[in-house]
């Protein structure tokens, strides 16, 4: 695997079936991580209807992970009832860390991305456009621009202690 992808559900706390189906991990309110239909390893060479498809342009050697959040997301002033909470976003990055060391993978922002910063990279993809992740509810003052950085600092943070 080459990256890690994060993303929002734009759903409630709990994952539901397609969530399953669409993502190789998922983490709730309370930072329990659910796994996917899918293995990390049916994303290395995606087979038509037979890996997680999270990311259009970018699901070959990566691995989605979502927050189970964001429900009636609308902007930083109009964030739903199913914000990310502190214990899931936490937990998202202490995982991020855990799963960046078991596959060898190096911590860029070519490897750990949103959603978003990968739609931006690749303009072409219909992933452009995406807004998973441009809003963090525990850190508001994270601008959209900056919230991969931030997320990368943080998960940097969690590599050091492994």
């Amino acid at each position: 695997m080459k990256r890690i992808i994060l993303h929002w559900t734009a759903g409630k706390y709990i994952p539901n079936d397609c969530d399953l189906t669409h993502y190789h991990y998922l983490i709730d309110n309370k930072g329990l991580i659910y796994c996917g239909k899918y293995r990390v390893s049916d994303n290395e060479i995606c087979k038509p209807g037979r890996y997680a498809m999270h990311t259009g342009g970018g699901n070959s050697g990566s691995i989605g992970i979502a927050v189970c959040a964001m429900f009636g997301y609308k902007s930083p002033l109009a964030v739903g009832n199913y914000p990310i909470t502190d214990v899931q976003i936490e937990k998202t990055f202490r995982f991020c860390a855990e799963l960046l060391e078991k596959y060898n993978i190096i911590l860029t922002p070519n490897t750990l991305l949103t959603h978003y910063e990968f739609g931006q990279k690749h303009p072409k993809t219909s992933s452009f456009g995406k807004i998973d992740i441009t809003y963090l509810p525990p850190y508001p003052e994270v601008t959209k621009d900056e919230a991969g950085s931030f997320i990368r600092s943080k998960v940097r943070w969690y590599l050091n202690r492994i």
